[in-house]
């Protein structure tokens, strides 16, 4: 039995969807036990409370102040970068002693990083202990910053070529890259039709449907394309899920229908991947977990306010390959809306080229590549 170990931080919502996901496909391959834990769970109270509240206020509150602190912190030579990881695991060390604990009581005989904290960690764990366990990262964003890079490391599975080009070129040996894509529910891989959901969901077979996914985004400039939306597009249903985001549902509390477009108020769900299908248009921000499960539907993305740093960089990779438009003002989100939906030929085009960067298998394909190599070591 092959006991494997996903190890995560949830700073974001991605971090936990890509190691949900691999632990699903881990699952589906026999003789194999996966467990898969939130490292910031085995942080001191200190810590975690420190890192999320510094997390959530630099990225939704001073996105500029986050954008200068990612961009100033990414080095560019390689040993620099890993004696820098290396410096901050041993400060890190002191309140991560659960997190040791943890991985000794488990004793894996695989460990993968699905975020560069506990990456960072087990540099430290392996010096003291010898464990001696492969680990493997899974980058889930589209250029690796260079504190993914870290000593003992033996695979780092990416979501492009462009991100393991710029690894290479930064000195990590390209033996050990493996361009996968970023992990995303296996649900995806089954094959669904729009004429399906939009009747599962009741929504209408001959209009079309637009869904605006608004939980990461500020309620008042969700509310302000809405209202735009409503005012802009001559028929269809326009549909904003909320998520976690309270606020936003209580921003919309007052907007309604308008005569022709039918407004659909969502907060928790569990069918995202139905949205994105039944889709004539997704409205989202740039998460890399998001943006993949869009692109590897071929559902044609209207970008709006990414996070200054990895999803300024995730749109510009979708902008760039055809796939989805990144907007910087509100007020042109509901122009280019109607455009493209008067443009059929258009979104045709986008959803073509989504389809051929999407990578719906990724997290199977992570996993086997893991077990493979696991398998290959124990037969040397």
């Amino acid at each position: 039995m092959t006991k494997i170990l996903i190890l995560y931080s949830s700073l974001g919502s991605g971090h936990i969807s890509a190691a949900k996901a691999l632990e699903e496909a881990f699952a589906r391959f026999p003789e194999v036990t996966v467990t898969s834990e939130d490292a910031l769970d085995y942080a001191s109270p200190i810590y975690r409370s420190a890192v999320t509240q510094a997390y959530k206020q630099l990225s939704e509150k001073a996105p500029q102040l986050y954008k200068a602190f990612y961009e100033g912190s990414d080095t560019a030579d390689l040993e620099k970068s890993l004696d820098n990881n290396l410096a901050w695991a041993k400060i890190e060390r002191l309140f991560f002693r659960k997190l040791g604990q943890l991985v000794r009581d488990l004793d894996p005989d695989v460990i993968v990083c699905v975020q560069q904290i506990p990456s960072r960690f087990l540099q430290l764990l392996e010096q003291e202990d010898k464990l001696s366990k492969p680990q493997y990262v899974v980058i889930t964003d589209i250029i690796a910053h260079s504190t993914w890079i870290n000593y003992g490391v033996d695979g780092y599975f990416l979501p492009n070529k462009l991100g393991a080009n710029l690894l290479i070129q930064r000195g990590v040996n390209p033996d050990i890259l493996h361009v996968t894509g970023i992990p995303i529910k296996l649900e995806i891989m089954e094959p669904k039709t729009k004429e399906e959901v939009r009747s599962r969901l009741n929504l209408p077979l001959d209009a079309p449907v637009i869904t605006l996914f608004g939980g990461g985004l500020n309620s008042r400039r969700v509310r302000a394309m809405v209202v735009d939306l409503l005012a802009t597009l001559p028929s269809g249903t326009l549909i904003v899920g909320a998520g976690r985001n309270e606020d936003l549902l209580e921003a919309l509390e007052e907007v309604e229908s308008s005569p022709t477009v039918e407004l659909r108020k969502l907060g928790l769900i569990d069918s995202v991947d139905d949205l994105i299908v039944a889709s004539d248009v997704a409205i989202a921000k740039a998460g890399g977990l998001i943006s993949s499960e869009i692109l590897a539907r071929g559902t044609p993305t209207v970008i709006v306010d990414p996070i200054p740093g990895q999803e300024e960089q995730n749109a510009d990779a979708i902008a760039a390959a055809g796939a989805g438009v990144q907007l910087r003002l509100l007020e042109m989100v509901a122009p280019a809306v109607r455009y493209l939906l008067e443009h059929p030929e258009r979104l045709q085009e986008m959803r073509k080229s989504a389809l051929e960067i999407g990578q719906p298998r990724a997290a199977l394909n992570i996993a086997e590549c893991i077990l493979n190599d696991w398998r290959s070591r124990n037969n040397e």
